[in-house]
């Protein structure tokens, strides 16, 4: 049943690709990332397309298939263009700011969050409430989102917290009094 797998991946002609044996290195305009392959997977570039193949007909090798094939087109995808992510704060004197290299959260407790932002990512502020995250690896972009949304998870009853753009929170009716 392994279908992702077996899709060719197309490079970009703004976009260098080397395999060295079970290492995949990729660069372009954005930036230049690498991942070690396993040795159940082979990968092989020809014509811009990258291939990637099974070595072995086991369990193992058919969940790595997949997923390997995925984690190179983020690659290529994210030094090509960049991913991005889009947080939102709601609630009563939420905001954010950046200081430095930090990003400073204020959300509702006694003390501000500073969160350090990594190399290779950009954040832009807009509004004091909406946060924008940018960079070239899906991986990174993706865990710093889901940090700064853990900070204060949105809330069912008033619908307060940091909230991915989009996100629809299901509102619980409270406590009903006599």
């Amino acid at each position: 049943m392994v279908r992702i797998g077996k899709l060719p991946i197309k490079v970009p002609s703004n976009v260098q690709v080397e395999v060295n044996e079970n290492i995949i290195q990729i660069s372009g305009p954005h930036g230049k990332l690498f991942r070690k392959i396993s040795d159940l997977i082979s990968v092989k570039l020809s014509d811009n397309i990258i291939y990637v193949k099974k070595n072995e007909d086991t369990r193992i090798a058919n969940q790595l298939y997949g997923l390997s094939r995925t984690l190179i087109n983020n690659m290529v995808i994210g030094v090509s263009q960049k991913f991005e992510r889009t947080l939102q704060l709601q609630g009563v004197g939420y905001r954010a700011q950046l200081k430095d290299k930090h990003l400073v959260l204020n959300l509702g407790y006694s003390h501000p969050i500073l969160i350090l932002i990594p190399v290779g990512i950009d954040i832009i502020v807009e509004k004091n409430v909406g946060i924008i995250i940018t960079g070239f690896d899906k991986e990174v972009v993706g865990q710093l989102a889901a940090t700064i949304r853990s900070k204060r998870p949105p809330e069912p009853y008033k619908g307060k917290g940091v909230l991915y753009k989009g996100e629809i929170i299901k509102r619980k009716v409270g406590k009903s009094g006599k």
